[in-house]
């Protein structure tokens, strides 16, 4: 695996027809490693890199041996202090907050926090248990897509009509969608929905986060689910679950669906919620921002960095 020095910019894998350029912001990480899986659901690693380059807290490699597809991760280095906002665990993979694509569901086990569960003071001591077999890779993507002369329809806000919904709800149960598309992004812009949205007379889908989401622990140990989807992991990856096809089609459907509604003089509007992610409070997993830098990504309570401003009851800001 040849490794050179890479660019700071842009964030995250970014792939430019001869290698994958990898750049990740922590400004008080003391080292950061990449990881290559080959499978999602592996434990360990088939190389792990360490990132040699550091430009204005941006770690940064060019790997010209890697393509689409590839399934990564980030182990970062640094303190583990609690107490001082710093959470650093380089047993704990991470996800690239700016992943393009993210393989899937979470797999719960006391692995994927950052301190040992059940333990006497609670976050306050260091976890040692590897947490990779349960923690979605961020994928590689090839970007190129044929927007051909796709456009955003611009309607002013004086003639803009906009119907909310959520791409798996307005479509699961549709008897006219074909049943392969039901509660996907395909689903959503097919004949019958943009009949359905035109007879309306709206010019705008306001889609329900379709971001790369978390499903609760506690959730999953009562055999539900996080419908609605306010519990993003990646912000710029649409979550796999509403791909027709499954893991690795997920960024395709969603621009087809994008370019699909436009055609039909429809504006896409997305519901984006930034002030939590599904890592919680600071009882809660360690999976992509609170790893990388916690005190950088979230705000903290001054005189005690172990804590978040929870300004909105939500579990973290």
């Amino acid at each position: 695996m040849r490794v050179w020095p890479g660019q700071p910019y842009p964030l995250g894998a970014t792939w430019d027809g001869e290698g994958v350029n990898f750049a990740l912001f922590s400004e008080h990480a003391t080292a950061v490693e990449l990881c290559l899986f080959e499978h999602p659901q592996d434990a360990n690693e088939v190389y792990r890199i360490r990132m040699p380059e550091l430009t204005d807290h941006v770690w940064h490699v060019y790997l010209p041996d890697v393509r689409p597809g590839q399934f990564y991760g980030y182990r970062v280095h640094g303190p583990y202090k609690p107490e001082e906002g710093h959470r650093f665990n380089p047993n704990n993979l991470l996800i690239d907050p700016y992943a393009k694509a993210i393989t899937g569901r979470i797999e719960w086990s006391n692995a994927l926090f950052a301190y040992k569960v059940g333990g006497p003071n609670e976050d306050l001591e260091m976890s040692t248990d590897n947490s990779a077999a349960g923690v979605p890779k961020s994928v590689v993507i090839e970007s190129a897509f044929t927007w051909g002369t796709d456009r955003r329809p611009r309607i002013p806000w004086n003639r803009t009509v906009i119907y909310e919904c959520h791409v798996k709800g307005m479509t699961i149960r549709h008897p006219d969608v074909p049943k392969p598309l039901r509660g996907t992004y395909l689903g959503l812009c097919s004949d019958p929905m943009i009949d359905y949205f035109l007879a309306l007379g709206i010019t705008a889908v306001e889609l329900l986060p379709i971001h790369q989401f978390v499903v609760d622990r506690q959730l999953v140990k009562q055999g539900l689910t996080n419908y609605w989807g306010y519990n993003s992991i990646g912000f710029f990856a649409p979550d796999v679950r509403y791909a027709a096809k499954g893991l690795g089609n997920q960024v395709y459907e969603f621009k087809s669906m994008v370019k699909t509604l436009h055609s039909a003089g429809i504006e896409v509007i997305l519901d984006v919620v930034y002030n939590h992610t599904g890592e919680g409070n600071h009882l809660g997993p360690t999976l992509s921002l609170k790893g990388i830098d916690n005190r950088a990504y979230y705000r903290i309570v001054e005189g005690d960095a172990r804590y978040y401003m929870d300004y909105t009851g939500t579990g973290n800001s």
